[in-house]
């Protein structure tokens, strides 16, 4: 009997960073052993917001990035599926299939959507955005995934997607089963600039990659209380973004509350707080850095589990649309044509 299976992935636009850690990776890494782990290399999510060529061949080295910084944290090559989406198009006619079981209303409804084209400079909605939660429905429903761990953003996406499935379901038999949200347990990392989520494009992030000196001016750049002129007045733990990393990050939580008292009372500064920081966050990172450069040394590997990967995913997929095709009735339209064959001359 095997595992039941799982579905996470990324989009290949840059490396991956600290908020995606939290976000998704750290439960990836949990259940890989509970699930049969597959993971996409969104390429096709991708062309919604940034679709010109220079972004398009930036994606092959993107996606090698995704790979080793999921390997880096942990994630086994021995238990994961990795797959490029543009390369399993039968996804695409996936979607097709399931666009009209959804209302253009209810994906006006979903939050992150318009934060996306915002993000993107976009001033109207472009129809690939729009129709994003569709297309990562097939890829969980093309899959049969039963869990998605995904971040907050994502969360109304996978919603849709349990919708659709229990709407075909209804349909059209008993195809799919509805998958199942696995969310973080922790909630958006604020990033280093203390405005915003941390986001690749918006220059706050620390990526899981990033080199100690890296890591180290990011973190003394970081924002904390504005009301705070100098270290011997009392300061604001809550909602301050370095006390924040130091909860997530910091494994000695002696230390966290012993600078939180002393940052409370005015009795230490910023400096010694994001120094600290500094010093915490890069040891939570060394272990990723040594799994990163191991596995990045291994000549073809990476390239390897793709290909791999995305045959296999293939394989799957194809077999799932024959079987969404034939409980639709679509196979049986033309005589003798059961949807897997050419047309008869």
């Amino acid at each position: 009997m095997t595992n039941p299976r799982m579905l996470s992935g990324d989009r290949p636009t840059g490396r991956l960073h600290l908020g995606h850690y939290v976000g998704s990776l750290a439960n990836r890494r949990a259940l890989q052993r509970s699930y049969e782990s597959f993971f996409i290399l969104a390429d096709l999510h991708m062309l919604t917001t940034r679709n010109s060529r220079a972004d398009i061949e930036a994606a092959g080295v993107n996606a090698r990035h995704l790979v080793l910084d999921a390997l880096s944290t942990g994630i086994e090559p021995a238990l994961s599926v990795f797959y490029l989406q543009s390369a399993v198009p039968e996804v695409a006619e996936a979607a097709l299939l399931l666009q009209s079981l959804v209302t253009v209303p209810r994906l006006q409804r979903i939050p992150s959507l318009r934060d996306m084209a915002r993000a993107s400079g976009k001033e109207e909605m472009p129809l690939g955005l729009l129709g994003y939660p569709v297309l990562q429905a097939a890829d969980i429903l093309s899959l049969k995934a039963d869990a998605v761990p995904v971040g907050k953003d994502n969360a109304p996406h996978v919603e849709v997607a349990r919708e659709v499935a229990r709407r075909f379901n209804h349909l059209y038999g008993d195809t799919f089963p509805v998958p199942r949200l696995v969310s973080a347990d922790v909630p958006t990392l604020i990033g280093t600039d203390g405005q915003a989520k941390m986001s690749k494009s918006l220059g706050n992030a620390i990526y899981l990659s990033d080199t100690p000196d890296q890591v180290r001016r990011k973190v003394a750049g970081m924002y904390t209380d504005p009301n705070r002129i100098r270290a011997d007045v009392p300061g604001r733990v809550e909602g301050n973004p370095v006390f924040q990393y130091h909860d997530l990050f910091n494994a000695d939580r002696g230390e966290v509350e012993e600078l939180k008292a002393r940052y409370r009372a005015g009795r230490v500064g910023d400096v010694e707080v994001k120094n600290r920081l500094a010093v915490a966050i890069n040891a939570f990172l060394d272990p990723m850095r040594e799994r990163r450069a191991r596995f990045e040394a291994e000549d073809g590997l990476v390239e390897r589990l793709i290909v791999q990967g995305t045959e296999r995913t293939r394989a799957i997929v194809r077999q799932t649309v024959h079987e969404m095709r034939a409980a639709m009735g679509l196979n049986g339209i033309y005589p003798g044509y059961r949807g897997d064959a050419p047309v008869p001359a």
